[in-house]
């Protein structure tokens, strides 16, 4: 029998793009200045939608700020692991509701999907790393801080600065 954490782990990678029709959930994703009366069934697929973020991360097309948001809200302080929409939160909301878009899978381990996540980071990093120039990975690789700071302050400052080498050359070569 599969453990419940690879178990919903699969279920994750398998069902990238799943929107379950609700009213609510539509609502929010059109117009969020809307008042919405949200229904239980709508916050379990909350939960479920910030879930699938972590699918994000394989793809080498992720921008790298968004996987960076994604790790953070995964490996975040403990102590914020009981707050509402937490990745422990959405991991326990999805995994035992009833509501949820997935199979019944109980109560998983949250430290065995972290586990699974920092093993399979590595290669997913390095495959999103391989579509910049030298530069870039050698920034990322030496002082991962220092460039996080700068796609915090803007988003594009890897496109802006790619730009910038393309229009006037690169002075060092």
């Amino acid at each position: 029998m599969p453990h419940k954490s690879t178990s919903l782990i699969n279920t994750l990678v398998a069902s990238t793009g799943l929107l379950p029709d609700s009213p609510a959930a539509n609502a929010w994703f059109d117009d969020e200045s809307e008042h919405i009366d949200w229904s239980e069934e709508d916050i379990v697929f909350l939960h479920w939608r910030l879930l699938q973020e972590i699918t994000q991360l394989a793809d080498p097309a992720t921008p790298l700020e968004d996987k960076f948001d994604t790790l953070r809200w995964v490996f975040t302080e403990r102590e914020k692991d009981h707050q509402p929409f937490s990745f422990v939160s959405c991991l326990r909301v999805v995994g035992c509701s009833p509501l949820s878009p997935i199979a019944y899978c109980g109560l998983v381990d949250a430290q065995d999907i972290r586990d699974h996540i920092r093993n399979s980071l590595k290669p997913w990093l390095a495959a999103s790393l391989a579509r910049y120039p030298h530069w870039v990975r050698e920034a990322i690789s030496r002082n991962p801080q220092w460039v996080e700071a700068r796609l915090a302050k803007n988003p594009q400052w890897i496109n802006e600065q790619l730009k910038q080498m393309a229009d006037q050359g690169d002075l060092f070569i």
